[in-house]
């Protein structure tokens, strides 16, 4: 079954996955997981690419999303 985008309000289908990475201070999006995971965030196309990541922290996007 598809999954829908994380966001409040948004009621799109889910395209990705974000996970943030604490030690590294980096956020990665990646194509969407293959079930949903309790510390992933699911998100849209459109969440996906205009996520903008914590103060100083980087932000990774898998080329497939970009």
């Amino acid at each position: 079954s598809e999954r829908l985008c994380s966001k409040p309000a948004c009621t799109q289908i889910a395209v990705a996955t974000l996970t943030f990475e604490y030690a590294t201070s980096t956020a990665v999006i990646g194509p969407l997981s293959a079930r949903a995971e309790p510390h992933a965030h699911d998100l849209c196309r459109e969440h996906a690419k205009n996520f903008v990541g914590p103060n100083g922290w980087q932000v990774v996007i898998h080329a497939s999303l970009a």
